[in-house]
């Protein structure tokens, strides 16, 4: 007997949201660094929020097997095949990549899936669980 349990739809919700405030944190508190340098270029701040932006969700997912939205609502995400490890980078990056093209949309199939998986987890090879 299999007592799994995937992340609904709600709680994936939730860590989106969650998220998307972290992103904006992220972004306030290097802004604010970056107002403490007078020489500070535009191309390095474009870098920089281009760099929180692209790469918050892949590196947290990769090394912590969450973001930190993922963390407060209980999920974790994994690799479909071996649910105790964690999906890798280049995965997870694949990931998120879909994730943002697809927007919400890829939302769609978690309420009809077995495993509760979005188009991107599908894609990705990857199943969010609820810890």
């Amino acid at each position: 007997m299999n007592d799994t349990k995937y992340g609904t739809l709600l709680n994936r919700i939730k860590a989106i949201l969650i998220d998307g405030l972290v992103i904006i944190g992220f972004g306030l508190a290097a802004t604010t660094i970056l107002s403490k340098f007078d020489t500070v270029g535009n191309s390095v701040r474009v870098i920089i929020f281009l760099f929180i932006f692209l790469f918050y969700d892949p590196l947290f997912t990769s090394f912590f097997g969450a973001t930190i939205g993922h963390f407060i609502i209980g999920l974790r995400v994994r690799r479909e095949n071996d649910e105790t490890k964690k999906i890798i980078f280049p995965m997870a990056l694949i990931r998120f990549i879909i994730k943002a093209f697809l927007g919400w949309l890829s939302l769609l199939t978690v309420s009809g899936s077995k495993k509760s998986k979005a188009i991107h987890d599908a894609i990705a090879g990857s199943v969010v669980l609820q810890a």
